[in-house]
């Protein structure tokens, strides 16, 4: 007979501090128990097959290990041996991941998922206990890593079954960044300017297409990537009225480039989307009095931004 669970996880959150000390949420907790052997009705089981690393999260593995493949995939299985999580010590973040459906518990039959159904998580895997047996393959160009292993989706956490009409790996990379697109058609309006840092990436495409929509023929879309393939990409895509290849941690040259091409008005709106910290002083300064900066990035510090 298995054990209900809790709807939010704490059933998985491995105590620590003195007895009686409250119980922290799955994603504050330091430690998961994710191991495979324990059922409990209010989770879904899922066989892991990719797992899609956040960008911030990534890009600081590959820092560290001197861009190895495999020294980031040692990285990534260290971190869940330890802490039964892929939680970024450093960073904060996790991902999302891909994987089949291998048991429901009676709790959660009515999630509307049947045993092999191929899904994603929309719940960060820093809250997703995790147990993984082998690393497959390491892909830096998506920041995706292939795995064998075991999760656990509480009732509570989101997932979706994935599309028939794309590649699994590229559903799974647009899933990660799908709530940024979004904002852009809610903030953005017709004729504003629009200005996007870390606009070759994954998320920054996306917020560039859906800016080019809303802002009209009387409106401006520019693109700032560092990465010089990257931009090159972004250019031929023709969606941006302007590329700059700059580094968003530079601040004022981010602001005096805006500036001209603005006429020295600066951004209607502004929306971070690097993978690094330490832009949120460009995404502000390029913006215009009472405009508006969206912060997606996962390596934003508010506190830098309200200081």
């Amino acid at each position: 007979m298995t054990s209900p669970g809790d709807p939010l996880g704490l059933h998985r959150v491995v105590p620590e501090g003195e007895p009686g000390a409250p119980v922290p949420l799955p994603q504050r907790a330091q430690k998961l128990d994710s191991d495979p052997e324990k059922h409990f009705d209010s989770e879904i089981e899922v066989q892991v097959e990719t797992l899609n690393i956040d960008a911030a999260s990534f890009r600081q593995m590959e820092e560290v290990s001197g861009g190895d493949p495999q020294k980031v995939g040692e990285l990534v299985l260290e971190t869940v041996r330890r802490r039964g999580k892929q939680h970024n010590p450093v960073t904060g973040s996790g991902g999302m991941l891909l994987g089949k459906v291998s048991r429901i518990g009676d709790l959660v039959e009515d999630r509307g998922v049947a045993l092999g159904d191929r899904i994603a998580t929309l719940a960060s895997l820093s809250l997703t206990p995790l147990h993984l047996s082998a690393i497959r393959g390491v892909r830096p160009a998506s920041a995706q890593v292939d795995v064998e292993g075991t999760a656990f989706i509480f009732a509570t956490a989101p997932f979706a079954k994935m599309p028939q009409d794309l590649s699994p790996r590229l559903a799974l990379a647009a899933l990660d960044v799908a709530g940024a697109a979004p904002q852009v058609a809610r903030l953005a309006k017709s004729g504003d300017t629009v200005l996007i840092l870390g606009a070759g990436g994954k998320s920054g495409i996306l917020c560039a297409v859906e800016a080019r929509r809303r802002v009209g023929p009387k409106g401006k879309v520019i693109g700032l990537e560092s990465f010089a393939p990257f931009a090159q990409d972004l250019l031929a895509l023709g969606i941006c009225d302007a590329v700059l290849e700059l580094d968003a941690r530079d601040a004022v040259a981010v602001r005096d480039r805006v500036a001209e091409l603005t006429e020295g008005d600066g951004a209607d709106l502004t929306l971070s989307c690097v993978n690094v910290p330490g832009c949120e002083m460009a995404a502000i300064c390029a913006t215009k009095d009472r405009g508006k900066v969206y912060f997606f990035a996962m390596s934003t510090s508010f506190t830098a931004c309200a200081l």
